[in-house]
Parts: C-alpha cells; sequence; structure tokens
C-alpha cells in the first residue's frame, strides 16, 4: 500500500479533521508529523463534536493505530488531558496510540518565554501565537543543549539536565521578565515531569522504526498534516508563520519516512479563506461579507476560540501551495457557508506595484502590497448542507467547485457540505468508501 497524506493549503483551519476520519476508513496507521497543540483539529461523528489537538483524528476508529513522531512538540500536560476527555467519552486509548521518544518536550519555561516575549512584533504587527510553548520549544530543539525529548524524561540523567537548564533559563527569563517573572523551581518541575513521563510510558516507543517497518510490510499509512502549507516556516508567509514545516515538504523530515514512500497527496481547502493572528490577507473582507463566512461557518479558533479573519478564495496562493506540497487532488469544504451570498469572488490574480502578477510572492512586503484581481461567479441561494451527491448541488455550486479545480490545477475528489461525516460528496469511490 502507499501512504497517503492530508495538507492543508491556506492558513489552517481547512477542516483536515474530517478529511483524515473519513480517509481513515482505508489505513491502518495515522500520523500526526509536525506542530503541536497549538493546531485543533474537529471531527463530527453521529452528531458528536470531538475536538482533537495532538492526537491524530484516526482515534475516533478503534482498529486504527494513531502515531505522533519525533517531528511534533509536545506538552505532556496537554495530551494526557486530552487522553482523559477521549476516555470519559467512551473513546479506547491504548495501544492504539504511540508517541515518539525523539518528541521534544514543552517545558514551563517554554510556555513562560512566550508569555513574557509575546508582546513582540513583525513589522509592526503581532505574529499571533498561540502562548503553547511552541516556539520557544522548536527553538530549544534548534540550539539542542538546552532541549528535552520525551525519551529522555526516562534516563537516569534527566534531574540534572532540568536542574541545569533552569538555572539557565531563570538567569535569562529574569533579564527579560524583571518584576513579572517568578523563578521555576527545577526540582518540582522534575517531580511534576516524572509523573506526566510515567502514565505516557505504555504508549511511548521508537516511531520511526515502527513506520518503516509498517509500510516495508505493505500496511496502509495516512498522514495528517497540522496548520496550513502558507504558514510553513520555510515556505510560508514568514514571518507570519508556524513553527515547523506545515506543507507537504515537511512529512518527511516529520515522521522520518522517504518520500518514495509517499503516493498521494491530497490537499484540503475551504471554499474561502480564513487566518488566525497577524500577517498580510489579500483577500480579506472586514465587511459583512467577511462577518457573514465567519458567523455562517462558525469561524473561531478550535484551540483558542479566536475569531478568524475571513475572506474570498485566493487561487494564487493555494496554486502556490498546490505545487509546493505535491497535491493529487483537492477537498473542498465548508460549500454550504457560501449559499447565502448572490456572487462569490475568486482572487485570480494579483497587483502588485502596477505589474499584475500569477505566482505568489516570496516575500511578506510584497504580498502586503498585493491588490487582488477578482473573478466574479454567480452564487447560489438553495441550501445545500443535505446534499450527498455531487449532482445534487445547484448548477452555480457545482461550476464553482470546477473553476477552483481549473484555478488551482487538481481534480476536486471530495466535496464537504458540512461538519458530519454524513455530509461529504466524492467524485469517484477511488478515496474512501462510505460508513
Amino acid at each position: 500500500m502507499a501512504g497517503t497524506a492530508v495538507v492543508g493549503l491556506q492558513w489552517g483551519d481547512e477542516a483536515k479533521g474530517k478529511i483524515v476520519d473519513l480517509l481513515t476508513e482505508q489505513h491502518e496507521i495515522v500520523v500526526r508529523y509536525q506542530g503541536g497543540a497549538n493546531a485543533g483539529h474537529t471531527v463530527v461523528v453521529a452528531g458528536e463534536t470531538y475536538k482533537l489537538s495532538l492526537i491524530p483524528s484516526g482515534i475516533l476508529r478503534r482498529n486504527v493505530r494513531c502515531v505522533v513522531t519525533g517531528g511534533v512538540v509536545l506538552n505532556p500536560a496537554t495530551i494526557l488531558d486530552e487522553i482523559d476527555g477521549l476516555r470519559r467519552r467512551g473513546v479506547f486509548v491504548g495501544d492504539n496510540l504511540m508517541l515518539s521518544d525523539r518528541t521534544h518536550v514543552i517545558f514551563p519555561w517554554h510556555l513562560e518565554e512566550e508569555r513574557l516575549i509575546h508582546q513582540r512584533v513583525a513589522d509592526g504587527e503581532a505574529i499571533g501565537t498561540t502562548m503553547r510553548g511552541i516556539g520557544p520549544c522548536y527553538r530549544d530543539k534548534v540550539t539542542r543543549s538546552s532541549a528535552i525529548r520525551l525519551g529522555d524524561l526516562y534516563r537516569p540523567s534527566i534531574l540534572q539536565r532540568i536542574t541545569s537548564i533552569v538555572a539557565e533559563k531563570n538567569a535569562l527569563l529574569g533579564l527579560k521578565g524583571g518584576a513579572d517573572f517568578k523563578p521555576l523551581d527545577a526540582a518540582a518541575i522534575h517531580r511534576q515531569y516524572q509523573q506526566f513521563a510515567e502514565r505516557l510510558k505504555p504508549h511511548v516507543g521508537d516511531t520511526t522504526a515502527f513506520l518503516l517497518d509498517a509500510l516495508e510490510q505493505d500496511k496502509a499509512v495516512l498522514f495528517e498534516g497540522a496548520q496550513g502549507a502558507l504558514l510553513d516556516v520555510d515556505h510560508g508567509t514568514f514571518p507570519f508563520v508556524t513553527s515547523s514545516n506545515s506543507s507537504g515538504v515537511g512529512i518527511s523530515s516529520g515522521s522520518g519516512v522517504p518520500g518514495r514512500y509517499l503516493k498521494r497527496v491530497i490537499g484540503v481547502v475551504k471554499a474561502y479563506s480564513t487566518r488566525v493572528g497577524g500577517g498580510p490577507f489579500p483577500t480579506e473582507q472586514p465587511n459583512d461579507v467577511g462577518e457573514h463566512l465567519r458567523q455562517r461557518g462558525n469561524e473561531y479558533g478550535t484551540v483558542t476560540r479566536r475569531p478568524r479573519r475571513c475572506g474570498w478564495f485566493d487561487a494564487v496562493a493555494v496554486r502556490y501551495t498546490a505545487r509546493l506540497s505535491g497535491v493529487d487532488a483537492l477537498a473542498v469544504a465548508l460549500l454550504d457557508v457560501l449559499s447565502e451570498l448572490p456572487e462569490i469572488k475568486v482572487c485570480i490574480a494579483y497587483e502588485i506595484d502596477g505589474r499584475r502578477l500569477t505566482t505568489f510572492p516570496s516575500h511578506v512586503e510584497d504580498l502586503a502590497r498585493a491588490a487582488p484581481v477578482y473573478e466574479t461567479l454567480p452564487g447560489w441561494r438553495a441550501e445545500i448542507s443535505a446534499c450527498r451527491r455531487l449532482a445534487d448541488l445547484p448548477p452555480e455550486a457545482r461550476a464553482y467547485v470546477d473553476r477552483l479545480s481549473q484555478l488551482v490545477g487538481a481534480p476536486v475528489e471530495i466535496v464537504s457540505v458540512g461538519p458530519d461525516r454524513e455530509q461529504t460528496m466524492f467524485a469517484s469511490d477511488r478515496l474512501i468508501r462510505r460508513a
């Protein structure tokens, strides 16, 4: 079996969790390979809503193995809360969840560092961190000397490591925070994290070897991306990005799986655009249209509940991320949100300093000056949330989906018109069987 990946092609929040949940039916293993608890997935099953931050969406299917790899940064308290919450709702979490011993651990000093420096801005605008210590943990990972991985918590030297790092962090954070900073207690942190480690121990192992063995045995593996490709630290709208490679190019580095095993990439997009936090957003609609999209689409962060900025679909940006991620097919989500609009616009080009461009700028300053060039399509007044076949969609809705496919350069094979599993339509049965 070939590996399949689901990647968000916008600024995150594209409904990847639902698509992963649906595709999981045909896979034995689901892999989360980057990011942290700053990314949330929402899955609705039989009217029940599940919000997941670190655990792959495949956890809702009992026979699927869920793997969190070394490319993820992990807050033990957060994932334990998530495990406990799922168990309280009757979801089995046991040997079906595996955590990499290579994953880097978020500690209290990461949270404090983010709290004390979150006022920093880039070019006069706040980046918009979720305040969960993700960035500082990735920074320590790169500096190496102050990084601790999950497997390190089971080594005899861990108390000495924590003591040394806390001394260094107390000195640094004391300078940054002054009277606003209370020194960290190394012994207390050690005790707390040893308790976390004991509870997580049954799940911890070498996920790299596990995945390579599974793929060599022809098992079906699904890779679940977090956030969106436009937030990729190397290829997104830097510096208004996340701290990991959230596009398709991050799959191998985050999971340890060579690219030759990845045979299909499904790019997930909303039928419009949203963004959380700072950074340029050419098609943003800070008006009645944007408010309609926000309210109809419930555009508030899964993790943070921050209101999302809303606007028209940006085909220039999505074509870029589709090419970057090697997308074979598209899944268009939340098409029903557009149902009440008399007309719908799609950005097909940018005008920057008098020049018309159809390529995505590599520098955020250029994107900030981009004026969108729109194509206007007719809307549809009919409610489509009950549609179960593409043929059931109003002609205008089907034409809109077809136009997105043309502009992005990939076929649309999945269309979603609501949060539930059943509110999904498929162009063919190649991707998924109906439950």
